[in-house]
């Protein structure tokens, strides 16, 4: 091999650049992120054929003097850090001071500022090579202006690997998106070949706020979303969490932002994920726009090229914040609910309590499922269905009129009153007939809701499952042969540093030697499991992410198996009572939007919506 020897300027600019741009999307994100960075209130931007003929971004910022203008298009120059302490604590966007050195080696880059307070712009150009940069007077209002003419004309090779024009347009639009998510401050207008293509007013109140996510999102994701936000522990986690029955085929609607900066992190979206499990259909992926603020020394940004993945100082803390704020969120949606994510419910919704068993659930749980659970008989005794009450006292008026529905499961089909006017009625309404033995009918309010009973009443028997094994706690079986695993050192001490969480568990692992585990206890619901690929799983989760769900994921499963097999099934002619009893049942039962492989329980189709198909009124 030769000697080694210091690479041109040139040369080692169009390397940088093959870091920093790879496409115009990748051009526009570096120039956004300038503006913002310099306080910018105002961001003007016009592209010609995707990018690659013309890149005009113009901002009201902070501007740069005179001075410091060819040492903005230097490598490794920056106004934003001066020594470790500040890269340690990152709370710009860019940093490294690579950008434009990067663009202007690959293109003819023009850049006109004009600082606060100055009389006079300066404008500096660079036509793709190690040139020595001319500044010369221009007129500009305060602020700067980057254009970025014929992207690549001095590397056709790399012009060659651009898409269609369409294509790349559509990757710059969504960069344009990502960063107007993260500043509602900031206004964003972007022209393509002269045509508008987005007009982003600046987001002051919480209205305007949604308006511009439903703006880049779409309105039906606004719609169909639930606004969160949590604080805990120095951290805080706001924004949009779409229900479980606004999903995707694609993850093309995962906004996730942490101090402003759009990230795509294996961390948060292992969080997501475990949030998701109960609720969403296979295959399927969340939506969600969402901002996670914290204290800058605490998360490294510098690990990436495109500055995409950060690292979490405390990445088990930040990982059970995301888990457990989102999932209590999806878990606190019931009918009722608002769709536009206000937590306050509709007129007439029961107060939220605890789930009672009723008429309807009467020996759902048979003596094998009891014993699955390692509960006392006594414990199980499901209320007897003269006992029965239901879960909220029944409201006044018109309602009072229909608490005898809420009575005993075998009791007769009754007729319903006529409902007196101006009472409050349930989310769910009450029932009025059932379909083919296998949807309910039922009026409330708004007009018309269909309930599909056997996913509805696998969701309740499936939450009650839960619920009472959280409460009586997991019991763990001995193995008769203790199952003996070679792992390594490292997965060997992981197990050693959790040991008290496998025993919560019901699980309980010894070390037999540096690189040796021995199982010996299991949970009783899984005894039938192979054990040592489930532990395998779980300490890979621990040493990636901190934390893992396998064994819980495992036991639901179960759960979810008994839940199915012991509700109500199709063609099983109910009474109006029982239906009742179920639409009560889902109003206070947790996910109870969803069954338990994430299908839809019920709809609404409003009187709206029942005109329209009608044609009345027109």
């Amino acid at each position: 091999m030769s000697r080694i020897q210091l690479l041109s300027p040139r040369l080692a600019n169009q390397i940088a650049a093959g870091e920093v741009v790879e496409r115009p999307a990748s051009v526009i994100k570096e120039l956004l992120e300038n503006s913002l960075d310099a306080g910018a209130k105002r961001i003007d931007i016009d592209v010609e054929q995707a990018g690659v003929k013309l890149l005009r971004v113009r901002d009201d910022g902070s501007g740069i003097e005179q001075d410091d203008l060819p040492l903005a298009l230097s490598r490794h120059a920056t106004s934003k850090i001066r020594d470790l302490d500040d890269l340690e604590a990152v709370a710009t966007l860019g940093f490294r001071g690579e950008a434009l050195a990067s663009v202007s080696s690959v293109s003819r880059l023009t850049l006109t500022s004009c600082p606060e307070g100055a009389d006079q712009a300066w404008q500096v150009e660079t036509e793709g090579r190690d040139m020595a940069p001319s500044v010369r007077p221009a007129a500009h209002p305060r602020g700067t202006t980057v254009e970025v003419r014929d992207l690549f004309f001095n590397t056709p090779a790399r012009r060659k690997f651009l898409r269609t024009e369409k294509t790349e347009f559509s990757h710059l639009e969504e960069v344009v998106k990502r960063l107007a998510l993260s500043r509602f401050d900031v206004a964003f207008n972007l022209r393509h070949n002269g045509r508008p293509v987005l007009g982003l007013p600046p987001a002051q109140t919480e209205q305007e706020a949604r308006r511009r996510v439903a703006s880049v999102c779409g309105p039906a994701f606004v719609e169909q979303s639930r606004q969160i936000d949590s604080e805990r522990s120095g951290l805080r986690l706001w924004g949009w969490v779409g229900l479980p029955t606004f999903s995707r085929s694609q993850a093309d609607l995962q906004y996730f932002f942490v101090n402003g900066r759009m990230i795509k992190d294996k961390l948060v979206a292992h969080a997501v994920r475990q949030a998701y499990r109960d609720v969403l259909f296979n295959g399927r992926h969340p939506t969600f726009v969402l901002f996670m603020e914290l204290d800058p020394a605490v998360v490294d940004v510098n690990v990436h090229p495109t500055k995409h993945e950060v690292r979490f100082r405390d990445g088990r803390m930040v990982h059970d914040f995301l888990f457990s704020t989102l999932y209590r969120a999806l878990a606190d949606q019931r009918p009722g609910d608002q769709a536009e994510g206000d937590e306050a419910p509709v007129p007439g919704a029961a107060p939220v309590s605890q789930p009672t068993v009723s008429g309807l659930d009467a020996g759902v749980f048979s003596g094998q499922q009891r014993m699955a659970l390692n509960e006392a008989p006594a414990t199980w005794n499901a209320t007897p269905a003269s006992a029965y009450v239901p879960p909220a006292a029944p409201p006044a008026g018109a309602a009072a009129a229909y608490a005898g529905l809420y009575g005993s499961a075998s009791a007769p089909a009754q007729s319903l009153p006529a409902a007196v006017e101006g009472e409050d009625v349930p989310p769910l309404g009450y029932a009025v007939a059932q379909l083919h033995g296998v949807y309910i009918l039922a009026e409330n309010a708004a007009g018309m809701v269909i309930v599909d009973m056997h996913a509805a009443h696998e969701r309740i028997t499936y939450e009650r499952l839960k619920q009472a094994m959280d409460q009586e706690g997991l019991r763990s079986q001995p193995l008769l042969v203790p199952a003996s695993m070679a792992v390594s050192q490292r997965e060997a001490d992981c197990a050693d540093e959790h040991a008290a969480w496998f025993q919560k568990l019901g699980m309980s692992l010894q070390r037999m030697g540096p690189e040796t585990l021995a199982i010996r206890e299991v949970p009783s619901l899984l005894r039938q499991a192979d054990a040592e690929p489930l532990v395998r799983d779980v300490l890979s989760d621990l040493l990636e992410y901190g934390s893992s769900d396998r064994i819980q994921a495992h036991l639901n499963e179960l759960l979810a198996t008994m839940a199915c097999h012991g509700s109500v099934r199709a063609n099983r002619r109910l009474t109006l009572a029982e239906m009742n009893a179920l639409l009560r049942d889902m109003e206070h039962t947790e996910r109870s939007g969803q069954c338990n492989h994430g299908r839809p329980t019920w709809t609404q189709l409003s009187m709206p919506e029942l005109d329209k198909l009608f044609l009345r009124g027109r």
